[in-house]
């Protein structure tokens, strides 16, 4: 059964269109499907109606519309949707509401709208300042276009405006990382989100770099790329506060902390993802499915009550666009709690830790944690567990130590 809701919700949204899907993404997206957009959007709205009844209109404290490329949904299509989540969720007074838009994509009227129907921040896609860079990882913009849209998102009247990064691209020097992180901090953004290229198993530029057909910087080069922007970034003055995110004071991402901090979220549209203790559970993938089975709950007038019942994950997911469902076992969440944790500035508090679970820190993580302090991985500050610089640069073996010393302790006991 699921607990019922003590504290405010995330929402995410996923739109899963884009012009063309980059060479290098392994997101639920897709391209030359917009034939589905008006059936999309009913079926976004029939989610939205059926979940803020299940979960009787739930105070709503961030919306994040992602993809995908939300920004390529025309404005009245967005305003239905918009105007759904208000009807059926409340929303927190001083609510953050984010769309990812890619740069050309924007244009002053379009800015003006977003405005009006409620979005106040946006997420632009810029991933370089270099053109040749642009073209080879696929994307449709240049670093004019970037410039121009993050400009007009000023003059528009956005306060709380992000830009996106990549390094580590095929070709990528180090020099050329510092230029583009200089153009970046030109525009002195109140958020950047920098993330290292990832070739992920089944996308064309994994095949293309295995077919040795482009190189991508060794990990060594992609070091040094972040230890630069760590240096670069304090002395623009901007925190550090998670592993890929740096913003100005009080310009932290509201909705991805509800990740990082582990709190509850849903998750609307093919593919999405939710968290309501005890459960995780995942949307079907295929918007077409998606469609179906919404215009099928909706048609058949499908109850909106079943959490109050007693149910099963085969009830769960006949009655609703879930795909599958995952329990979170203690184990699990401790797991979770812990990987989110160290990777923000404000760290791990190891008070609340106890509280939560039961158990404090130091019973489970110990000697492991002496060790990896020991090894300037780890830092320990009134309460607060966290990485440190050289951390996040490990932030994968250190988390596989600490997860495989909690599978030690449970399996001895």
């Amino acid at each position: 059964m699921i607990e019922s809701i003590k504290e405010d919700l995330s929402l995410y949204l996923h739109v899963p269109f884009c012009h063309t899907k980059c060479p290098y993404c392994d997101f639920n997206t897709y391209e030359k499907i917009e034939q589905l957009i008006p059936k999309y959007i009913e079926s976004i709205i029939n989610d939205i109606e059926f979940w803020g009844t299940t979960l009787n209109h739930p105070i709503t404290k961030t919306i994040f519309l992602g993809g995908g490329t939300p920004s390529y949904l025309s404005t009245s299509n967005l305003t239905k949707v918009i105007q759904s989540i208000k009807t059926n969720f409340h929303i927190s007074e001083n609510a953050e509401i984010t769309i990812e838009c890619n740069p050309g994509d924007l244009n002053h009227q379009k800015l003006e709208n977003y405005l009006q129907i409620g979005i106040n921040r946006l997420s632009i896609g810029v991933q370089s300042f270099d053109d040749a860079l642009l073209t080879k990882i696929g994307r449709r913009h240049n670093s004019k276009d970037a410039i121009s849209s993050y400009n007009q998102a000023i003059e528009s009247g956005f306060s709380n405006v992000s830009i996106d990064l990549m390094f580590g691209l095929p070709g990528q020097t180090k020099e050329n990382w510092i230029n583009t992180m200089y153009q970046a901090l030109e525009l002195n953004p109140k958020h950047i989100s920098l993330y290292c290229l990832t070739l992920e198993s089944g996308t064309p530029m994994e095949a293309w770099e295995r077919n040795g057909k482009i190189q991508v910087p060794d990990n060594d080069i992609t070091a040094d790329m972040y230890s630069e922007t760590q240096k670069l970034m304090l002395q623009a003055n901007y925190k550090h506060y998670e592993i890929s995110n740096w913003c100005k004071e009080g310009y932290e991402s509201i909705h991805n902390l509800t990740y990082w901090k582990n709190k509850p979220y849903i998750g609307i549209g093919p593919g999405a993802h939710s968290y309501l203790h005890p459960l995780r559970f995942w949307a079907l993938k295929s918007p077409r499915e998606y469609i179906k089975k919404t215009s099928f709950l909706a048609e058949n007038s499908i109850s909106k009550n079943f959490f109050s019942q007693s149910f099963n994950s085969k009830k769960l997911k006949d009655s609703t666009t879930i795909e599958d469902i995952e329990y979170i076992s203690n184990n699990t969440e401790i797991i979770d709690t812990v990987m989110m944790g160290i990777r923000l500035n404000s760290g791990l508090n190891l008070s609340k830790f106890k509280t939560r679970f039961g158990i404090s820190f130091t019973e489970l993580f110990g000697d492991i944690t002496t060790e990896l302090i020991n090894l300037g991985l780890l830092t320990l500050d009134d309460f607060n567990l966290k990485l440190t610089d050289q951390g996040r640069m490990l932030c994968s073996q250190v988390t596989s130590k600490l997860f495989e010393t909690l599978s030690n302790e449970r399996t001895q006991k």
